[in-house]
């Protein structure tokens, strides 16, 4: 329950705070007077959206405070999850508005508006003017039938918001997968093309071009290397008067020399292994100019590999070792455009499964919001019936619906509050008196299903009179023995029921100021007259004290 407000340089607000009570606490004052900014400021302090507007003129910043006094039972892990003490089961829920900027804290801690609205929820409902147009139109109907439901039914509409939230993403990746299947189709050819042209080019050796080039040019002058090799060879061996056996005679000496004189041993030895690698290299010279013949076919072959090289250089490197790192891209390039493929059909498998959970839970779901109606419709007609709208008829129509975030239903409320009168959508059959009834039952029933301990009306007596008066009054009065209210009228017989009276009151000099003042004993009294009779005389007061019961 909210144990106190304090509001500073608000709109037409100085500064107040005001001490509520735990059952019904109630604000009067003329039209005008300024009752709506206390409940303006305290939905602005649990994170509505506001703007520098709200301060007040000749102010830097607007500043709202809440105490509040949390149920035993509430869960504490949500503070203590974002470093938040909670003690004696009190939050200090405070705004800082500035002109660029504003700041929310909960009992020092600076939180973001998404916290506090996701408390909020569990602490309190303000119901404005606004939000019973939002209750009389079909597309909140789903949510307000689903908020009545227990935590299964609510545990499971989150299981399948989160389902189809992901197969709609689903959908629309593969939708992308789809839009590009073609293209995707075309490069894959055109990959395969490129990677099998230069595997087919069989590239072993980042060196092979410059290797073939230099055994074309030998090939190229095979003649000239056999005429020189063969030259040489004449010379060393083959012709008269050659090297060799001028040398076998220069060794021949060498023999004689040394067994002469064994200390030229050395030279001879010296001489003998020069003499024998000379007729090697005369046999060795044979022997490659013997090997050397016209190879025409190799040449044609050799030129044929290059021309290939060179076209595969040509399209995917300057050197045969640029050609394999294009060969590792386009491998890859592939790879993923195959795993993007898979990705397509892994996905199409993934969505029908999806698709098959969420028909279940949407049938679950469904039944349950079937079965939930009935509950709901029979609930609100007796509330109703309470209400001095004896003969009105309540009931929750769930028909079929193409599926979406809220599941396979179309859930509408419709009303018939004249016998004769038959079931019609809400928002076109009720006066503005019966909507007020309507939303009180509706607010009634949901405050007692739900866990919320303080509900805040801002004029829910609008377009009544006399015997619904007292009705709405008397509602009103018992929901305080559970709840903490908060509420705004104009109603003389509902604000005799509150425990706490709060009279607004513009005061203007000057400038133009809101004052909120307390109301005790005979104050009341005459605060109950003036809404009575919009004066204050004895049968005015007389009424009011009747109304009070002093």
């Amino acid at each position: 329950m909210i144990k106190s407000v304090t509001v500073k340089n608000y709109i037409l607000i100085d500064e107040i705070t005001l001490e509520f009570d735990k059952g019904f606490n109630v604000f009067t004052g003329e039209t005008g007077a300024g009752k709506s900014i206390i409940i303006g400021a305290i939905d602005t302090a649990l994170g509505a959206k506001v703007s520098k507007d709200v301060i007040k003129t000749g102010k830097d910043r607007a500043y709202i405070e809440l105490l509040i006094e949390l149920k035993n039972d509430f869960d504490l892990s949500l503070f203590t999850d974002n470093a938040i003490e909670v003690t004696n089961n009190e939050l200090i829920i405070s705004r800082e508005i500035l002109t660029s900027t504003t700041r929310s804290r909960i009992n020092g801690v600076m939180v973001t508006q998404e916290f506090i609205k996701e408390i909020r929820e569990k602490l309190l409902d303000i119901h404005t003017q606004h939000q019973s147009y939002n209750y009389m139109q079909q597309k909140s109907h789903i949510v307000l039938l689903d908020n009545f439901a227990l935590k299964p039914h609510r545990d499971n509409i989150l299981l399948f918001k989160e389902k189809y939230t992901k197969y709609l993403s689903m959908q629309k990746r593969l939708k992308e997968l789809t839009a590009h299947t073609e293209s995707i189709k075309q490069q894959e050819e055109f990959l395969k093309f490129q990677v099998e042209e230069i595997e087919n080019a069989q590239i072993e050796n980042i060196n092979e071009c410059e290797e073939l080039e230099k055994e074309l040019d030998i090939l190229a002058n095979i003649e000239k290397l056999k005429e020189l090799s063969y030259s040489s060879y004449w010379a060393l061996y083959g012709d008269e008067g050659n090297i060799i056996d001028a040398l076998g005679n220069i060794k021949a000496n060498l023999s004689k020399l040394t067994r002469m004189d064994d200390s030229v041993q050395t030279i001879e030895e010296d001489f003998n292994n020069t003499y024998e690698t000379l007729k090697e290299i005369a046999n060795e010279l044979r022997n490659y100019a013997d090997s050397k013949e016209n190879d025409n076919e190799r040449m044609d072959e050799i030129g044929q590999r290059l021309s290939l090289l060179d076209k595969i250089k040509r399209k995917y490197g300057n050197t045969l070792e640029e050609v394999l790192n294009t060969y590792e891209k386009l491998t890859t390039e592939l790879n993923n455009i195959e795993i993007s493929q898979d990705e397509t059909v892994k996905l199409e498998k993934e969505i029908k499964i999806l698709n098959q959970e969420l028909d279940s839970l949407s049938s679950t779901i469904s039944s349950a919001r079937k079965e939930l109606s009935k509950v709901l419709s029979l609930a609100v007609t007796k509330e109703l019936e309470k209400l001095e709208l004896p003969k009105s008829r309540f009931e929750i129509e769930v028909t079929p619906a193409q599926m979406n975030e809220n599941g396979i239903d179309r859930v509408e409320f419709l009303i018939s509050t004249n016998v004769s009168e038959s079931l019609k959508p809400l928002a076109k059959t009720a006066s503005g008196g019966e909507i007020s009834r309507v939303m009180l039952a509706l607010k009634t029933i949901f405050a007692k299903a739900d866990n919320t301990n303080t509900v805040i009306f801002d004029e829910i007596d609008t377009g009544i009179s006399g015997k619904a008066s007292q009705a709405v009054a008397d509602s009103i009065a018992n929901l305080a023995k559970s709840h903490q209210i908060i509420l705004i009228t104009h109603q003389p017989i509902i604000a005799a029921k509150a425990s706490s009276h709060f009279y607004v009151k513009k005061e203007q000099t000057d400038v133009t100021k809101v004052k909120v003042y307390n109301l005790q004993n005979e104050n009341r009294v005459k605060a109950i007259a003036l809404l009575a009779a919009g004066e204050i005389n004895e049968e005015s007061e007389s009424f009011a004290k009747n109304l009070l019961g002093v």
